[in-house]
């Protein structure tokens, strides 16, 4: 789908066309009502601007559609299906590594309260489990930028791929 075909679409059918991207209906209500988009780079830019002013609230309410990393997404619907393929190299890992992840998760989760998020596309099991290892060094607050800068950089790259 291009800008331009988004731009022509109803309210309703622009939204769900960006669901998958976060489960954040604020920041998708917001991206809809900003239209028409001039062009791609337009359509980003704004739905970064618009990303960048989530705040721990948001990053809670759309950590609840993420998968933890390392475990597989369920169901059948665009975001499950995508987390099961932006994590492809966390599902061929061998078990040592995958209960590495587990229990790197378990302890993120014990230390932040929230499930650990990280942008796995273009990242191996290993990168992300040394970016778990990192995290758990964070304060809180440094810990809540860095979320939410992840949740920004994987909502871009659904947006992005939506486009293409």
């Amino acid at each position: 789908m291009s800008p331009e075909e988004f731009n022509q679409l109803s309210v309703p059918e622009a939204k769900k066309r960006l669901a998958h991207c976060v489960a954040l209906e604020s920041w998708i209500e917001a991206l809809v009502a900003a239209r028409p988009f001039a062009s791609l780079e337009s359509l980003l830019q704004t739905g970064d601007r618009l990303a960048r002013g989530w705040d721990g609230l948001a990053l809670d309410k759309a950590l609840s559609a993420h998968p933890r990393i390392g475990e597989k997404a369920r169901g059948d619907d665009k975001e499950a299906s995508l987390s099961r393929n932006e994590q492809g190299s966390v599902q061929q890992a061998d078990s040592e590594l995958k209960q590495a992840l587990r229990s790197g998760n378990a302890t993120y989760e014990q230390r932040f309260g929230r499930v650990f998020l990280i942008r796995a596309k273009g990242r191996s099991g290993e990168e992300m489990l040394a970016e778990l290892h990192r995290r758990l060094g964070n304060d809180p607050q440094s810990e809540q930028r860095e979320a939410l800068d992840q949740l920004r950089e994987i909502t871009l790259l659904r947006l992005r791929d939506t486009f293409q």
